[in-house]
């Protein structure tokens, strides 16, 4: 039984679709306006996460997930989607581009994030300027219905009519009438409320055509439209960073379900912060980091992946290069218990993938040594069904690999029984590992090749100490090194 925790309810719930066997989940996204950090990456993880065990538990998942390349204002968590400049008009500045390069190179850059991440894909990635119209439609019957207002060419949601509103961040209408941080906006009648539409500037390069003028949308408006416009008035899961509870995800409540009078969403799901060094990640502080940040480093994008697997999302990740790096251990311990398994799979003419699942299942009773994959599978499922527990449901992995090495000899149905619990455990971990690829010592660079040489002499001598800081230095130069029981492999990051 699957049970998630809902931001809605503040519990943890069991999980039941709307549609049997069917689960509609709609995910923020990126705004396009520059590169994705290592904050957002753990929020799409996430998603992913939460998609991959749906799917262990049967549910055909539709997934949407957001493109966001207009309306989102440098100030909408202070103004209400009212305050500051467009993100992508920012941007524009900044590089000189136009908005639509802008977005076209973000984008892209984001889809090569989430394949090094090796993040399922969304069924859909709705841009926002391509959904206008239906904002617009929802715009128009929240102002039939007295939800919202005009003035000026722009619309703004009165949030005194939405009774319901603060049910997801808990916070009451008499707390934001009398807050410090929100901004007066000259034709709004409550600095509360928030807009839906703005009206454009003159020499404006984001603007379309609406019943109240020239003008963009606001960001909130935006993932209404295009979550109901692919899945329907009512989501079983809708998910985002924990940021996005207040305002974004209330106001899209608000917005949504007094268009439709039917429930937004049944199940909200928010990861926590990451941190770095225990403080906010910020550029001003120094501590920004990208995935090509982290590449950069010598670290491959499976070790943050890894990182990001063994926190609970429910808890703040501390990032620090000291605990990547620790990722960055496990995970070739990981690769090379594969690697040695792979092996004897070649070696005694194993072949798991031509059985049937019923066979498969078989494979699984069988004991090696003191632990039995049957078991820790099923230990694994309770893990993640419960709350998407992947500390413990990796812990589970660890314990396995530890018990199947103390087994001098392992016969070609163990070998099988292991290679079939990778590959179910797997789906939900979702990491990646390119066992075809050798070095190529031919196409090295000489400078590479002569610390190479250094650090197989450092090791051979038990110099660790010195094989570790050739290791960085030869990470420095894009390579990365890995010693396995057939010797050191190296892997051109790039």
């Amino acid at each position: 039984m699957l049970t998630i925790y809902n931001t809605l309810t503040n519990q943890k719930e069991k999980f039941t679709p709307l549609h049997k066997g069917e689960v509609t989940f709609y995910s923020c996204g990126p705004t396009v306006y520059d590169y994705a950090h290592i904050g957002n990456l753990r929020t799409y993880l996430l998603a992913d996460i939460l998609k991959r065990v749906l799917e262990l538990n049967g549910y055909k998942v539709k997934h949407v997930m957001n493109i966001t390349d207009v309306g989102h204002l440098t100030a909408d968590d202070i103004g209400q989607a009212d305050a500051g400049d467009d993100k992508m008009l920012k941007a524009m500045k900044r590089e000189r581009k136009t908005p639509e390069a802008i977005a076209s190179f973000y984008e892209k850059a984001f889809r090569r994030d989430i394949e090094k991440l090796n993040i399922e894909k969304a069924d859909f990635y709705p841009r926002a300027t391509q959904h206008v119209a239906e904002m617009i439609k929802i715009i128009q019957t929240l102002l039939k219905k007295g939800y919202a207002y005009e003035k000026n060419g722009n619309v703004f949601y009165d949030v005194d009519k939405f009774k319901k509103y603060g049910r997801l961040s808990n916070k009451k209408l008499s707390e934001l009438k009398h807050g410090a941080r929100l901004e007066d906006h000259p034709d709004k009648k409550h600095p509360y409320d928030f807009a839906l539409w703005l009206k454009a500037p003159k020499n404006h390069l984001l603007q379309w055509d609406s019943p109240w003028g020239k003008g963009y949308p606001g960001w909130h408006i935006e993932c209404s439209a295009m979550s109901m416009r692919y899945l329907g008035k009512t989501l079983d899961i809708h998910s985002g960073g924990e940021d996005n509870i207040f305002p974004h995800h209330e106001n899209e409540i608000a917005q949504s379900e007094a268009y439709s009078c039917e429930i937004f969403a049944n199940f909200w799901v928010h990861p926590r912060h990451l941190l770095v060094d225990g403080k906010k990640m910020s550029k001003s502080a120094g501590n920004f980091y990208t995935l090509a940040d982290i590449v950069e480093k010598g670290y491959s994008p499976m070790a943050f992946r890894l990182l990001v697997l063994g926190s609970h999302y429910r808890s703040n990740l501390n990032f620090t290069w000291t605990s990547l790096q620790q990722a960055e251990k496990n995970l070739q311990k990981i690769e090379t218990f594969l690697r040695e398994i792979k092996k004897m799979a070649e070696e005694n003419k194993v072949e798991v993938s031509s059985f049937s699942e019923r066979e498969r299942n078989e494979f699984l009773k069988i004991s090696i040594g003191n632990v039995k994959p049957k078991h820790c599978l099923d230990k694994f499922v309770l893990a993640v069904n419960d709350d998407l527990n992947t500390p413990l449901a990796l812990s589970l992995v660890y314990r396995f690999i530890k018990e199947v090495r103390k087994v001098p000899r392992l016969t070609p149905e163990q070998i099988k029984a292991i290679l079939v619990f990778w590959e179910k455990v797997n789906k939900v971990l979702g990491l990646k590992f390119d066992f075809a690829e050798k070095s190529d010592f031919k196409k090295i660079p000489a400078t590479v090749k002569v610390l190479l040489e250094r650090r197989k002499k450092a090791r051979q001598q038990k110099n660790f100490p010195l094989a570790d800081e050739l290791r960085k230095k030869i990470e420095k130069k894009g390579y990365l090194v890995e010693d396995t029981p057939e010797g050191t492999v190296v892997k051109n990051k790039m």
